[in-house]
């Protein structure tokens, strides 16, 4: 596996939250869904805390280059952001 695929997402839960990461294609399709459970309020910024995604999606194949999205949902707050995937 190339480095460069690997992703790690930092953030902050101001409160006990069920959260979830779901990783799209540029067409909308889900890629991969990261269910991380319950997790307490807590800063989630060191790499053994962060959310990790090893670049592969749900059946386990790497995914292919280019321009992926990501949602982030924590209860009520949800963020989305974008992210380059090279090989």
């Amino acid at each position: 596996m190339n480095p460069k695929n690997k992703w790690t997402l930092s953030a902050q839960l101001a409160k006990p939250n069920e959260v979830s990461i779901r990783i799209y294609d540029a067409t909308g399709a889900v890629v991969r869904a990261l269910l991380l459970g319950h997790q307490p309020a807590e800063i989630y910024q060191s790499r053994s805390r962060a959310a990790y995604w090893e670049g592969r999606n749900d059946a386990g194949e790497p995914v292919a280059s280019g321009i992926c999205f990501y949602t982030l949902t924590a209860s009520e707050y949800t963020a989305t952001g974008k992210m380059r995937i090279r090989k």
